[in-house]
């Protein structure tokens, strides 16, 4: 494999990636970004969380710039507490793509992320979180979750597999909206053509930095535009096996600081 060359913004996905299964950052990431940061590099978090359930964990890791948020529909200035930029999906657009999706596979349960820096997770009866650590407020009907503008809508489904639902809705959506699949029990409708890549493509340019000096670090679909943007793309080992087929390269697992082990290498 040939050796990398060095990079000027390290891109890392949250969940199954940088944190740990007890959504922890270990004390080794933390000194790799550390020593990157010390380097002369960038450290970007590029989340399908939105702003609102990041600010902890950037106040934790003492990051005060950008980050990408809700699969690249936001552009996070930490330091102010403010969007620089905002992609919403239209509530009668995300109407309609529900409807075609359950006269396709039958009912789903939903959930949505409002926008804005203060913006709920709202979930409908029947839907489950699949990261329960995270806040969410249930409503009582589904017209509900579209009182306020939204980035995204998150679905779940009785019986199918996240791979089969995400195909299914791909299927009947494609022109309304970008599906991805984020990680177990998250598949979801976002803006259409709004990924972690046109996210990191706007941040990297509010930063002066050329793809050319990006490195990224993923393990779920949702992270392969953002491999296919960036210069070198890092899939964790256990990584959706659609991911590693368009990595770079394919580091050790969350719990065993796969990030860590190859900042280690670039930056040691």
């Amino acid at each position: 494999m040939p050796a990398p060359p060095a990079y000027a913004l390290v891109a890392t996905d949250l969940d199954g990636t940088l944190l740990r299964g007890d959504d922890s950052v270990s004390e080794r990431s933390r000194a790799a970004l550390a020593r990157a940061t010390a380097a002369g590099a960038r450290h970007l978090v590029v989340t399908g969380r939105p702003a609102p359930r990041v600010k902890p964990l950037l106040a934790s890791l003492g990051i005060t710039g950008l980050a990408v948020c809700g699969q690249g529909a936001q552009l996070y200035d930490a330091g102010a507490d403010r969007l620089l930029a905002s992609v919403t999906l239209d509530r009668e657009t995300a109407e309609v793509a529900l409807g075609k999706i359950e006269a396709e596979v039958g009912e789903v349960y939903a959930a949505v992320d409002q926008d804005g820096v203060d913006g709920l997770t709202l979930i409908e009866p029947g839907y489950r979180m699949p990261h329960p650590t995270l806040p969410a407020h249930r409503v009582q009907r589904r017209d509900e979750l579209w009182h306020k503008p939204i980035t995204k809508v998150l679905l779940r489904h009785p019986v199918l597999s996240d791979d089969a639902l995400a195909a299914a809705a791909r299927g009947v959506v494609g022109c309304l909206a970008t599906v991805t699949m984020s990680g177990p029990g998250t598949v979801e409708l976002q803006p259409r053509g709004i990924t972690k890549a046109t996210g990191l493509a706007l941040a990297a340019e509010h930063l002066g930095l050329d793809r050319s000096a990006v490195l990224a670090f993923g393990d779920m679909p949702n992270d392969i535009p953002m491999f296919r943007w960036a210069a070198w793309g890092v899939a964790m080992a256990d990584a959706h096996p659609e991911l590693k087929a368009v990595a770079d390269e394919v580091t050790v697992s969350n719990e065993d600081d796969g990030v860590a082990v190859v900042l280690e290498r670039l930056f040691g």
